[in-house]
């Protein structure tokens, strides 16, 4: 009560010593609060794997499960889903209380606090999300509970998902959006992305439009939380038992991984952030998504008596509907970074509009930048330097491909699908122009980059509408003089499926 309240706050300004069944929750909120506050921390993933690192350090038995649950706690996450399926997460209280001590000393409660508690504000603000090292914003919740479901786990069947981790970390954001807006089409029912203030120093995270209930870094959260969740659970128990991996490796192996020439995506073992469409789809697609779904909205209803939830045959056109939707845009179709996360500048006129779906499909090498890009910052910075050639050197709007495809695994998104492009002379209007970043004259493109661009995006855009299915893909030199696509590359697509002589 608030005298108590009063009573403690003198007690600590006063400099007495407090007896450790103080030690609660509630007391270290009291300490929180007269504490003085810490500089703002930035919102990206490589600053919390180095608060969490900081905790490790300080404490060199903590365990990975201990931590993740004392995350969970900090960010108030037992809601009656979560502790069905992971237990309270004060259930040793002790414990607890000098596991919350030490995250309070190591770094910021508050940090974590912010970082891990997930909200979006009337302003359009998305909280608790951190820009990851490949460009992408992931939400920290659905995350750290697929972590703590695997480990919960851990020594389970090889290939299974532990329990738990579908509905904890994709289930019952997909189900609860699907129903909260029946009457929007279903690809409304998901997202949206946003834009940082900064990527190179990312604080605020705001949304292009209004949220649904699984905003795109809540689905990339939760496609990571399961990977890993899965990883983690399906760790051998054989004797003697490896040693525990600390939650920051993890995370850095996840998140932190490193491409080089000879070290491509294709020839990265183990899991990474750019291949979570792919790795998330062959592990939760043979798991029948739209039963877990419906199995998770049972139990959300029996457990926290959600009355607006009526499950009846709606419910399974909408689970149905809203899967369809989910499968076509976040595992069928690539990943793609938008034009304010490369940070490009503002077009110079105005669009045209294009009358979708487009007979064509151009294909393009950059030239210059002649080397490809490996990584989000390279990326980036190649993708900025070619919107500038082309609006100051050559006078154009904007960047004139409509799409560019990195080697780092990703998409980058030029004038997009509904805007005309500047790529291939007199065809502008009737085809997307997409090129792979580099100088294919007498090499390839890696392996993993043309089949992001030959099956993935091209099926993205058939599904979608964008393209027609019997689209004609081309050479940028069989329709304008030019060398471009370079030999090697342009011998390549030659015997791609829908090649036009």
């Amino acid at each position: 009560n608030d005298r108590m309240f009063i009573f403690y706050c003198l007690m600590v300004i006063l400099g007495f010593n407090l007896p450790p069944a103080y030690l609660s929750n509630t007391n270290l909120l009291i300490v929180h609060w007269l504490a003085p506050v810490s500089t703002p921390h930035l919102r990206s993933m490589e600053s919390f794997i180095s608060a969490v690192e900081q905790v490790e350090q300080s404490n060199p038995t903590l365990t990975p499960l201990a931590l993740v649950r004392a995350l969970r706690r900090i960010a108030g996450h037992d809601d009656p889903l979560t502790v069905h399926y992971l237990g309270a997460s004060n259930r040793h209280p002790v414990l607890s209380a000098t596991l919350d001590q030490a995250i309070l000393n190591a770094s910021s409660f508050s940090f974590f606090d912010k970082a891990v508690h997930h909200i979006v504000t009337d302003q359009g603000e998305e909280r608790g999300v951190v820009l990851a090292p490949d460009g992408t914003t992931v939400a920290l919740a659905p995350l750290l509970l697929g972590i703590e479901a695997g480990l919960r786990q851990e020594g389970g069947a090889s290939g299974v998902a532990a329990f738990g981790v579908f509905p904890l970390t994709l289930g019952r954001s997909l189900g609860l959006s699907f129903l909260s807006l029946q009457d929007f089409s279903a690809d409304l029912r998901l997202g949206p992305g946003g834009c940082w203030d900064s990527v190179e120093q990312p604080r605020v995270f705001r949304l292009s439009r209004t949220p649904t209930l699984a905003t795109d870094a809540l689905i990339n959260g939760g496609m990571d939380g399961a990977i890993l969740g899965t990883a983690l659970g399906n760790l051998s128990r054989a004797a003697p038992p490896p040693p525990p991996t600390r939650l920051s490796a993890t995370l850095r192996g996840y998140y932190g991984y490193v491409l080089s020439e000879d070290r491509g995506l294709e020839e990265l073992r183990g899991h990474a952030s750019a291949k979570r469409r792919q790795s998330s789809r062959s592990l939760l697609e043979p798991l029948d998504p739209e039963r877990q779904v419906m199995e998770t909205l049972v139990m959300v209803w029996k457990l926290e008596k959600t009355e607006w939830i009526a499950l009846d045959d709606g419910v399974e056109v909408s689970v149905k509907e809203g899967l369809k939707a989910f499968t076509h845009m976040y595992w069928d179709c690539p990943p793609i970074i938008s034009r304010c996360q490369w940070g490009a500048e503002v077009i110079r006129g105005t669009h045209s509009p294009l009358s979708p779906p487009l007979p064509y499909l151009y294909i393009h090498h950059t030239y210059q930048p002649s080397t490809p890009c490996l990584s989000f910052p390279a990326c980036s910075r190649d993708m900025r330097a070619m919107q500038r050639f082309h609006q100051d050197e050559r006078g154009w709007k904007d960047i004139g491909y409509s799409f560019v495809v990195g080697s780092d695994g990703y998409v980058y998104e030029g004038r997009g699908w509904h805007n005309r492009g500047a790529h291939t002379r007199d065809r502008n209007t009737v085809g997307y122009g997409v090129a792979i970043i580099g100088n294919y004259i007498s090499t390839l493109p890696s392996r993993y980059s043309m089949d992001l661009l030959r099956h993935r995006l091209v099926q993205c855009a058939v599904d979608g509408g964008r393209l027609a299915v019997n689209y004609t893909l081309l050479g940028h030199r069989q329709v304008v003089n030019t060398s471009c696509p370079g030999d090697a590359f342009y011998s390549e697509i030659s015997t791609w499926d829908r090649f036009g002589k």
